[in-house]
């Protein structure tokens, strides 16, 4: 029973083990009566919270695997049909640890002695971790149990306490943002650096959480959690609040877009790899893990096994669907200037496009190393020939783990907010030009891609998003939303809110191979350096992407006949499918031993 009992020891103190906080004779003890003192015990509390719900860099880059946009060798065992309730563990004492230290943070927070200013604001600290916290959790399982107390290991009301509605769920979370936006400080102490909580991190954060709410009421008709009509009518209410968020945000004039002409080819990607983000771009991002190398704060072995994910290992590749919906410079869509844009090759498809492409995959002419090395796409490496290159430092000496890396993380950035207001209006049928020139606007123009506001739906969005969806200014922010935010862990909550999570299972295609046997110049420097072959052993000198002429079997690859567009036969196979159930997560069964009041999602 204590095995799900949310008993794990506040692991930003790292006092003890799991197994040595079950024993104890009285765990709440621990600290709660002297640690707690002042100010300053506060803040390294809060901080070591800051660091547990900072994502790092490997997982921040890479949660977008398996979605329509990225994808790797290998078989999504969710998307199959031998994944149950049996195969789920993710309901443990350590998936609910983290609440537990917040709670234990907001029980003994104003032991302190400190002003009530500053107590107010901690409290909205540790309310908005809650909000996190409890987001995710919803997310995974929709209705939840909802605590906002330290579980009473004795108490069987909490230990065997059953999901609480989903919508009742919200509304806490909802609570406690607000709260955090009403309490958390903007004094310089709290907004100095991006990795601190403030006013301004609760405002963008309570802008996600409402979009999500108020979009996922909006194209899921029942409530997942129990298959029956949502109980009130609230995703206006929730998109109406993400507008409210976002114009505090826009109207406080402390954030705006890095945009300098001059630098629209290399500043996107700078973004995302260099070593002071957080001080740099301090007008555009909001919240971030910041790292020190002045303060031996590295992400060295994250960053190293992060370049190899996407440069000599773990075969990632972007999709051609995603890249088709890079507009071109002039502000048009790629598949309208190329219908028939399965056969444009790699060259021609990456020539006058919205710079944000360039600076998230290799296209021809990307270079490491200062320019000193010119490196085509990979497609020994890289399944699809899109290989991603956002989070990808200049500097390849730095693949090494050996090496000292200070790459900070922008987790909420200004560009997300304008998104967020901009797709919030456009759902409530309110995305005006004026709406449209602050957000959507800048975003492209620094891109370098004019702006066009959209009048009439692109066909190829329409089609992308199996007809669902035909409003364009909702189409326009999705694929811009897609584009900027892309390898950011946005996509797959995307996809489940818009009721879209047919995308994840559809068939990957990748870049235009014209022909076997004859080499080509992916980095169009006049040298070919890739071939695809049924003698790759005579084929020296070349990236070889071996082939059997008879059976089209290219090794993970599939070649589809004389298109050429390389596919992955191990992605995406026959026992793949979506059911609308799976837009939830099971409650594992061994949960559900132990507490059966929780109940099972439907379906599962």
């Amino acid at each position: 029973m204590k095995r799900y009992a949310i008993l794990t020891l506040a692991a930003v103190l790292a006092l003890s083990s799991c197994e040595d906080f079950l024993t104890r004779e009285n765990p709440n003890k621990i600290e709660s009566e002297t640690y707690f003192t002042n100010q300053s015990s506060l803040k390294i509390y809060s901080n070591g919270l800051c660091r547990s719900f900072a994502p790092l860099i490997l997982a921040f880059s890479t949660d977008d695997i398996g979605t329509d946009i990225l994808f790797q060798e290998g078989t999504n065992l969710y998307y199959t049909a031998t994944y149950t309730a049996e195969s789920a563990s993710n309901w443990r004492a350590t998936h609910w640890s983290k609440l537990r230290n917040i709670n234990y943070f907001l029980d003994n927070l104003r032991k302190a002695d400190a002003p009530a200013e500053i107590l107010d604001h901690y409290e909205g600290v540790g309310r908005l971790f809650r909000a996190m916290f409890y987001l995710d959790k919803v997310q995974l399982f929709g209705a939840v149990p909802w605590y906002d107390h330290l579980v009473d290991p004795q108490n069987p009301d909490d230990i065997y306490a059953p999901r609480t509605n989903r919508e009742e769920v919200c509304r806490h979370i909802l609570d406690d943002i607000n709260y955090a936006c009403e309490h958390c400080l903007t004094d310089k102490e709290f907004v100095d650096r991006a990795g601190y909580i403030n006013k301004y991190v609760a405002l963008a954060f309570k802008s996600r959480f409402c979009l999500f709410e108020g979009t996922y009421r909006t194209y899921h008709q029942a409530d997942p959690s129990t298959g029956a009509p949502w109980i009130a009518d609230e995703a206006g209410m929730y998109l109406r609040a993400c507008c409210d968020a976002c114009e505090q945000l826009m109207a406080s004039g402390m954030f705006s877009l890095t945009d300098v002409p001059a630098n629209r080819r290399t500043q996107y990607h700078d973004l995302f790899t260099c070593d002071d983000a957080c001080s740099q771009y301090i007008n555009e991002i909001i919240w971030a893990r910041d790292y020190d190398l002045a303060n031996n704060v590295t992400n060295n072995y994250d960053k190293n096994y992060f370049t190899k994910r996407f440069t000599s290992g773990a075969g990632c590749g972007m999709t051609r669907q995603f890249i088709n919906t890079y507009l071109m410079t002039d502000g048009t869509p790629f598949t309208t200037r190329y219908p028939d844009n399965e056969h444009v090759d790699f060259v021609k498809e990456c020539t006058d496009r919205d710079f944000r492409l360039a600076q998230t995959i290799r296209t021809p002419g990307y270079t490491r190393n200062k320019g000193a090395s010119s490196l085509a796409p990979d497609l020994t490496f890289s399944l699809s020939g899109y290989q991603p290159v956002k989070w990808t430092l200049d500097d390849g000496s730095k693949d090494s783990n050996q090496a000292a890396t200070a790459t900070d993380v922008p987790i909420i950035r200004y560009a997300e907010v304008l998104l967020n207001y901009a797709e919030a209006k456009a759902v409530l049928g309110e995305c005006t030009e004026d709406i449209w020139n602050r957000t959507i606007k800048p975003l492209r123009e620094r891109s370098g891609v004019k702006s066009i506001y959209p009048l009439s739906a692109d066909p190829y969005l329409v089609a992308y998003f199996q007809n669902r969806e035909t409003d364009a200014k909702v189409l326009e922010v999705r694929r811009e939303r897609g584009i900027e935010l892309a390898l950011e862990a946005f996509r797959f909550q995307d996809l489940m809110r818009w009721r879209q999570g047919e995308l994840l299972v559809r068939e990957r295609q990748g870049i235009y191979i014209p022909a076997i046997e004859t080499p080509i110049d992916l980095n169009n420097d006049g040298v070919p350096e890739t071939i695809v072959s049924a003698k790759f052993s005579e084929k020296t000198g070349y990236k070889v992407l071996p082939i059997d002429a008879a059976s089209g079997d290219l090794g993970n690859k599939l070649s589809e006949g004389t298109k050429g567009i390389i596919k992955t036969g191990t992605v995406v196979t026959s026992t793949w499918s979506w059911e609308d159930y799976k837009y939830l997560r099971p409650i594992p069964a061994e949960a559900l031993l132990e507490n059966k009041a929780l109940g099972q999602n439907p379906g599962w």
